[in-house]
């Protein structure tokens, strides 16, 4: 393996640099910009069962050092992906990819991590356990660890490729969940997903998202996100994807110390869409500079 390669899930990223989903489309767009193979791998859209179109607009605010959506799950649903967005993906990243799969219900994400688990492209299933449960009065799956294990053990019993179960962070006790997930078999856990945010236009005075609350995302997050990545990290056993506010080669490298494998960088490929390019290439000087001699050695280095 080189100085930037790791091993995710038993398989090897040339880079630990992952494109968080919902910042990178199905990749195609990005690939005329760059050649995105390049990257580690990179997390698709969330795709669910059904075509979604999503919350209505407006659906994005600024705020200082980082945004808030509430798009909504938009995807064409997966029987589209696979027949559309995965060939298109194919002539232009050859890789594995990281299949990101949310569900209104336990069957649901069986159902669409079942479809994708049988694609050839598809080399992780990250499994967002953050979305409404719609069945259980309006809780999300990923603020308990009964109902975050429950899908964990309905998706790994129908599907052969890793499981990495992405964490929200608008919890009391992030490692509970995490742990939760683990014992019912997860292969891995990414954190964190974008935390509650909200603003208000003070000429309407009314909420800037017509959702009124979305998930804010960007550097104004990473504190918090290097913090939960830590506490998960030292109370599992199994791979962390780190993320939430990365931007630089250095957050790749500080999320690393805390105990994630890979990083993945969202709302900053919204801002330079060559953002992911430009910190791997920038890493191995920031490695030099911190005598770092392959990144593989570092992960969890933070004592």
């Amino acid at each position: 393996m080189g100085r930037l390669s790791v091993d995710l899930c038993g398989i090897t990223l040339d880079n630990p640099v992952i494109p968080a989903s919902g910042t990178f489309g199905y990749g195609y767009e990005y690939a005329e910009l760059y050649d995105i193979n390049c990257l580690g791998t990179f997390s698709f859209k969330g795709t669910t069962k059904d075509p979604r179109f999503g919350n209505p607009t407006p659906r994005i605010a600024e705020c200082t050092a980082g945004m808030i959506n509430a798009v909504g799950l938009q995807n064409p649903g997966v029987e589209k992906v696979i027949s559309e967005e995965l060939p298109k993906l194919k002539k232009c990243f050859h890789k594995p990819v990281m299949a990101n799969i949310s569900g209104f219900g336990v069957e649901e994400y069986a159902y669409t991590c079942e479809k994708l688990d049988k694609e050839e492209q598809v080399g992780w299933l990250e499994v967002n356990v953050s979305c409404p449960n719609v069945h259980g009065g309006g809780m999300s799956f990923g603020t308990d660890p009964k109902a975050a294990a429950e899908v964990t053990k309905a998706v790994k019993a129908v599907t052969t490729k890793p499981v990495i179960v992405k964490l929200s962070p608008n919890v009391t006790d992030i490692v509970s969940i995490a742990k939760a997930c683990e014992e019912a078999g997860a292969d891995g856990i990414s954190l964190i997903n974008t935390m509650l945010g909200m603003r208000i236009d003070l000429k309407t005075r009314k909420p800037v998202i017509a959702n009124k609350m979305g998930g804010f995302s960007g550097s104004a997050i990473f504190p918090v996100a290097v913090r939960m990545v830590y506490q998960v990290a030292n109370a599992v056993n199994i791979p962390v994807v780190g993320m939430g506010g990365v931007s630089t080669a250095e957050d790749v490298i500080e999320m690393m110390l805390a105990g994630a494998t890979a990083v993945e960088v969202g709302a900053a490929n919204l801002v330079n869409p060559y953002i992911c390019r430009d910190i791997i290439e920038q890493l191995p000087a920031v490695m030099d500079k911190y005598r770092i001699n392959t990144l593989s050695e570092i992960i969890g280095g933070a004592k």
